[in-house]
């Protein structure tokens, strides 16, 4: 039977319920928050409140999308999902090159070595420093997704290797993969990278593709069989919500079992209980009105919510 893994342990797909797709509850320091101060989210009480809120509002999972060594902590994440009973999904990989230095470890590393680094998180625990240094003490809290980050316009040179390794530990541990698209681009070729290398197109979600409102670009995406996830709702102000759009398209184009639904809300000034706004009740109280209004009705929230985030992360069979 295949499985979600969370940091607490792997659950049945079918116990997921509702799901934000790509979040970011903790940031525990590293080059993230050098970059900016906004984004260190490590106060465990008012992250915990946060959650509590959310899950007033129906939430019960959350994917964390924030990959090795810029700022991950298991211990907190797994503290987070016993005091909130919210499902957590922890992830393994590599971010952007903007979120490390030009001498990282990564950059020396073979596609090998960080095959084994991937593969290491998700079969026996993450490093409780993270990769941040040259000792590795691994936790109980494993990995449920590899998450990977590309380019503008797709793969760098510097990604490939690491999109590769993502491919080959997905091919030994049936990990599920998540992208990050910069700027909403390269989905097409990522996926064109990840299916090359041998990863089925069911096992791959692409974040922040809702940044381009282009029903073309999406109704390609679609018929490679990926996932979107949508993750910018909050982001339009005061112009038409790009995000509601893409998903009334995506449900008349007859797509709607392809979409899932996150906040990416990676700064303080996101989550209200440090001050900031929307916070994480957003998606099910504000959106979720905003999209019963466009005609996108209980059915369809259920599928973005529900439906598909519980196929989308459970784990491949992998054969023996």
């Amino acid at each position: 039977m295949s499985v979600v893994r969370t940091v607490l342990g792997d659950i049945d797909p079918a116990d997921l319920g509702v799901t934000y797709a790509h979040e970011h509850l903790v940031i525990d320091g590293g080059r993230p928050v050098e970059l900016s101060p906004d984004f260190l989210l490590a106060d465990i009480d008012r992250l915990a409140a946060e959650l509590i809120d959310a899950r007033g509002a129906g939430l019960r999972t959350a994917i964390d999308a924030m990959p090795a060594d810029c700022g991950r902590n298991p211990s907190k994440l797994a503290e987070l999902s016993l005091r909130t009973g919210i499902y957590v999904v922890a992830a393994t990989g590599l971010h952007h090159e903007r979120f490390y230095g030009p001498s990282h470890w990564s950059l020396r590393a073979t596609e090998d070595e960080l095959t084994d680094l991937f593969v290491a998180d998700v079969t026996e625990g993450i490093d409780e420093r993270d990769y941040s240094g040259p000792i590795v003490r691994r936790t109980a809290v494993r990995a449920g997704i590899i998450k990977v980050a590309g380019s503008d316009g797709g793969p760098s040179a510097r990604d490939l290797p690491i999109f590769r390794a993502a491919a080959a530990a997905h091919a030994v541990s049936g990990v599920p993969i998540q992208t990050h698209c910069e700027a909403g681009t390269g989905a097409l070729e990522q996926i064109r990278v990840l299916a090359d290398a041998g990863v089925p197109t069911r096992r791959i979600s692409l974040s922040h593709v809702d940044k381009i409102v282009d029903r073309g670009y999406h109704r390609e995406l679609f018929s490679t069989g990926a996932f979107a996830v949508y993750d910018q709702a909050f982001r339009w102000s005061d112009r038409p919500n790009g995000t509601l759009q893409l998903l009334t398209w995506a449900a008349d184009d007859g797509h709607a079992d392809r979409v899932m639904l996150g906040m990416d809300a990676a700064r303080q000034g996101y989550y209200r209980s440090f001050g900031g706004s929307p916070g994480l009740t957003f998606l099910l109280g504000q959106f979720s009105g905003a999209m019963e209004a466009r005609g996108l009705n209980a059915a369809l929230r259920h599928r973005f919510f529900v439906d598909n985030p519980a196929r989308a992360f459970a784990f491949s069979e992998v054969p023996a």
